[in-house]
């Protein structure tokens, strides 16, 4: 309460503490790259439960025990796990044209996938920051948040009242739309790491 962290961020700070010492807190500027090898040998640490994601993010010097999740997912998914590559250019590429078309089928994947929006913008050809946006705008209105107005819209304060009841609605359906799309991605996750722990009982 008096730093304003969460429970679970400062067990994460105390095991990284209690692996590496102050030298743990060093401020890392860069991506990170993680050989397959490590991934491998990191799954296979947690698999047969020789650490909590946490402890064996900090052995292995993850940035992020997250990442270790993602992969432990895609290992029992059957997904292949290769090395890492950064691929900053996601970030920095210039955004490029898109169809209305491109634009759904990115958000979609991106939210089925889990909200990777790095991995959306480096499988569609497009800047992270694309990707962002257009989540942020199906969030808001749907499908019809990502069609290209090139005029000014017409403000709210505008609007007749048959308008704004008409335009909150759609918002609504827009809304509800996003939320079932992210509880499904959840739902899947969730299948997922069942599967993980039934295993590791096995």
């Amino acid at each position: 309460k008096k730093y304003g962290l969460s429970q679970r961020y400062i067990i994460t700070l105390i095991h990284k503490y209690e692996e590496l010492g102050e030298k743990a807190f060093d401020y890392r500027g860069k991506h990170k790259s993680y050989s397959k090898e490590l991934k491998l040998a990191a799954i296979k640490e947690y698999l047969e439960e020789r650490g909590s994601l946490s402890q064996i993010g900090v052995k292995y010097g993850l940035t992020n025990h997250e990442l270790l999740r993602k992969w432990i997912i895609k290992y029992n998914s059957h997904i292949e796990i290769t090395d890492y590559n950064p691929k900053p250019e996601v970030y920095m590429a210039k955004a490029r044209k898109t169809t209305y078309e491109e634009r759904i089928e990115t958000v979609k994947y991106c939210l089925e996938q889990g909200f990777t929006y790095k991995e959306a913008a480096i499988k569609y050809g497009v800047n992270y920051s694309q990707v962002y946006s257009w989540v942020k705008r199906y969030k808001e209105n749907g499908e019809e948040g990502l069609l290209d107005r090139r005029g000014r819209n017409k403000l709210e304060s505008e609007m007749t009242e048959e308008e704004k009841l008409k335009y909150q609605f759609k918002k609504l359906e827009a809304k509800n739309a996003y939320l079932e799309m992210e509880v499904k991605a959840l739902k899947k996750l969730e299948e997922i790491e069942r599967r993980t722990i039934r295993g590791k009982s096995r």
